[in-house]
This record gives C-alpha cells, structure tokens and sequence, in this order.
C-alpha cells in the first residue's frame, strides 16, 4: 500500500468485475494507501489478494464509507441505489458500474477516450456505461469528431461473463453435460447458451427491443452530447466467455474513406486497428480477452446507404467494458486534482 494514497474501496469485490477491480488497481499502480473490500454478508471471512496482501471481504453497511476517498461499485443496480448514496454524502466519490444512475441527468456517464471532462461535472457519483456502449464509442468518437454521426445501427455478440460468474458456469456445466450425453442444465439464461445464440439480453420491452438495446441507444446519446444521433441496436448473447464483439455500421454526415477512418483510429486511444485482410488480419473476441484496447476491423463502405461505413469491433467486456474504464476515469480524476 502507498502511504500517500488513497483510501479505496470495492464494492461487490467478490464478483466477477469487483474481482478484476481489483486487478487493475494492482495492474495501472493506482495509488492505494489502504483497500477496503465490500460485499454482501455471505462473503465476509473470505480474502482477496491485493499487492501481496490477503485482504478481508468485510459486509457492505451504512457505515463502511468512513474516511473512503474513492469507491468503485459493481453490486448491482439495487445495491447501488442504495448505497452509493450514503458513501456521497460521506464524501466519497462513486464511480458506479450498474445501471442504476446511468441515465439520471445529475450524474455524468463517462469514457475517458470520448467524454473525460464530464466526470468533473459530478455530485458524488459517475456512471460507468453499459459494456457494449463503451466499446462502441470508443471505436466512433475519432470518426464522430472528423465527420459526425447520423445513423447507427449495431448487432452485439455478447459473451456469458458480462451476466456473471454463474453465467461462466453455466456455459461450462452445460457444455460438459452435452458433450457427455447429458441434458444441459438451464438456470441463468431464458435459452440454452451452449452451442448456441439468442437475441435476448435482459427483458424485452413494449417497443420490442430489449432493455440492453435501449441501453445502447440512450447511454450513446447521453455520452456524445447528441440527441440527433439515430441508433439502432440488436443484442445477441453468444457461447464465448470473455470479449464482446459488435458489428457496427453508420452514416456520416461527412464523407470519409476507410483509409482515412483507419488512420484516424490508429491515432486514438484506447484503440487498436486489426485490418489487414491481405493476411487475413482482423480482431476476434480471443484476442481482446485480458486486453484493454479497443479492436477495430474490417472497416469498409456499406454501399447501401450514403456516406455509411461498416465495421468489426472487438473488446474485453469486463476489462474495458466495466473495471478499466472505472479506474481511468479515477485516474483522469486524480490527474484533474479532483481525488
């Protein structure tokens, strides 16, 4: 632990993203003076390893946020909503992984590559987006500087870890099952997941879209500042266990070429150009797994619409898409003195 650090807490630390939180702390050397690690009761007696220390999982209560600077959430809408702001008014600043703030209009929702500044507009909390969002935005915000964005239309194909650890083993347990003659066991997804695909990611709506897809349309909106931006969106949950992919295709206002998008992508951060079809060179969700980086490929025209551009984009759902993109927006606080 650094002695001039913060005093950091995780909450949710035994789940999937609270786990890898955790990791990425370590990982970026985010100055840490003491990490304190909450969950629910069940989880107390449990440690998790942090810089060579086992720290103990301690319950989530009212009065966990004591003398807390920073708290990375990933509990849970519910658990969000009730407790992110009690650690605000304790003085702590939230960085929320649910979707429980998201959308409010007094709490910024932020990618440091697209909207940093926004998270110096906060009141105690910042929403970090839906998974598929940011790694979407990622890829579009250099094409929406040079050219602007009219139209945009997505298909997710979305890996079990972005439901959880139980999903993880689900995929798992179904997979050993069938392959050994047994009858795949159903308990987290409406459909079987194994060998399989299914348009459904959370309920669906009275407009027929499903709540992840609305979620894509209205955090892209919030994040780009742009209520213009036309945004279709279908979600897909695939048998892959980490690293969402998305085919993307839009409508510029502006003409641009795929040169001049790659180029322009090859000087963004956060972002890695994979497209070199020659070689048969283009990103796949094995490849983003354990990485940080946004992948772009196979970025052509889409002669169906004019101005419209077509692509392949690849990212680790649970390292960009949840616990790195909380700790760089900490980062960008601290960096602005705001920490």
């Amino acid at each position: 632990m650094e002695q001039n650090g913060l005093k950091v807490a995780v909450v949710g630390a035994t789940g999937a993203v609270g786990n890898l939180m955790i990791k990425v702390l370590e990982e970026r050397n985010f100055p840490v003076s003491r990490l304190k690690l909450l969950a629910s009761a069940r989880s107390v007696g449990k440690t998790l390893p942090f810089r060579g220390v086992e720290v103990p999982v301690e319950e989530l209560v009212e009065d966990s946020f004591k003398d807390v600077q920073l708290a990375l959430f990933s509990a849970g809408g519910s658990t969000s909503k009730k407790f992110a702001p009690v650690a605000a008014r304790a003085g702590t600043v939230v960085i929320d992984n649910s979707n429980a703030w998201r959308m409010d209009k007094e709490v910024p929702l932020v990618v440091p590559e697209v909207n940093p500044e926004a998270a110096l507009t906060h009141s105690g909390i910042i929403a970090n987006p839906n998974c598929s969002t940011i790694q979407m935005v990622v890829a579009l915000k250099p094409i929406y500087d040079a050219a602007g964005i009219r139209r945009i239309v997505v298909t997710t194909f979305q890996a079990v870890s972005g439901t959880g650890k139980r999903a993880i083993e689900e995929l798992k347990n179904q997979v050993r099952d069938i392959m050994n003659g047994r009858e795949a066991v159903r308990e987290i997804y409406p459909r079987q997941i194994a060998f399989n695909c299914f348009p459904q990611i959370g309920p669906f709506l009275d407009n027929g879209f499903s709540e992840e897809e609305m979620k894509m349309v209205n955090e892209t909106r919030k994040i780009f500042s742009d209520s213009r931006i036309r945004v279709c969106a279908t979600t897909v949950r695939i048998p892959v266990f980490y690293g969402h992919s998305e085919s993307i295709n839009i409508e510029t206002e502006k003409p641009v070429s795929p040169e001049q998008v790659r180029r322009l992508l090859e000087d963004a951060p956060g972002v890695k150009v994979v497209d070199d079809l020659s070689k048969g060179s283009y990103p796949v969700a094995l490849d983003a797994a354990g990485r940080d980086e946004t992948l772009v490929g196979r970025i052509r025209i889409d002669p169906s619409v004019e101005n419209g551009l077509a692509m392949w984009v690849v990212a680790d759902n649970i390292r960009k898409g949840a616990a790195t993109n909380a700790v760089q927006i900490a980062e960008f606080l601290l960096k602005s003195k705001r920490l």
